[in-house]
């Protein structure tokens, strides 16, 4: 029996972080000792899920090495299994995602991007997809202005509207932490997209697409500010993270 993998999408270039990005890629900027990603791919494990797909695209050779050295390194990643997919250099989000079909063996897959941090329930947002039989269901978060907006009826979890990072004071936006049913792949078309264009707004015409609420922490690291705050979280909040 194939066990559900987590799909990180890792190969943006990062240029709104050229500071440290000119050398690394987004994922692997440093918190506290430990690469971004690091803590996403943690944070996964502790729900049980130990089988990943990183889509790598920019700069991703660095991605590759910092993992096989961390899990030949160490008996305590022995359970980690990490597939790396380069998925190209300009490559889009749904693009990215249309290229690892070959590694779904499962129904179901989780994604997430490779620069959003969070403590949300794995458990209780798989529980939730599963129960409410839509193909696609991403997490809804309240983060500060600076992004797009998902927006309600009635305060139901019906979406009305999804607009991807306008910059508008905004409400519940698109956190990532999605889980996906195989069925998505056949909603990406064979050109290149953005999975929060094209693919996601076609489920969402045809009553496919869910979304989870959640508000607790979320921290999605998109400039220098971001990474210097949760840097600072994560320092007050060690053990939670590692």
């Amino acid at each position: 029996m194939h066990r559900v993998p987590v799909v990180i999408l890792a190969g943006g270039k990062g240029t709104r972080l050229s500071e440290y990005t000119t050398k690394i890629p987004k994922p692997l900027v440093n918190l506290n000792g430990r690469p971004l990603i690091y803590y996403i791919i943690n944070h996964y494990v502790k729900y049980g899920y130990n089988d990943f797909i990183i889509c790598l695209g920019y700069k991703g050779i660095f991605i590759k090495k910092y993992f096989e050295k961390l899990l030949s390194s160490n008996k305590k990643y022995s359970k980690w299994n990490i597939i790396f997919a380069n998925t190209g250099i300009n490559t889009s989000t749904g693009t990215r995602i249309k290229k690892i079909k070959k590694f779904i063996k499962t129904d179901y897959f989780l994604l997430t991007y490779g620069d959003g941090v969070s403590r949300i329930n794995i458990k209780t947002l798989v529980q939730y997809h599963l129960s409410t039989k839509k193909v696609i269901t991403f997490t809804a978060v309240r983060p500060p202005a600076r992004f797009g907006e998902v927006k309600f009826y009635n305060d139901s979890n019906k979406i009305k509207s999804f607009e991807e990072k306008n910059k508008i004071d905004a409400g519940w936006i698109n956190g990532g932490f999605f889980v996906i049913n195989k069925e998505f792949f056949t909603y990406i078309p064979s050109r290149d997209v953005m999975l929060e264009k094209y693919p996601m707004n076609k489920a969402l015409k045809l009553n496919k697409m869910g979304a989870f609420k959640y508000s607790g922490f979320w921290h999605c690291v998109d400039s220098k500010r971001d990474l210097d705050k949760l840097q600072n979280i994560i320092k007050k909040n060690l053990q939670k993270f590692e």
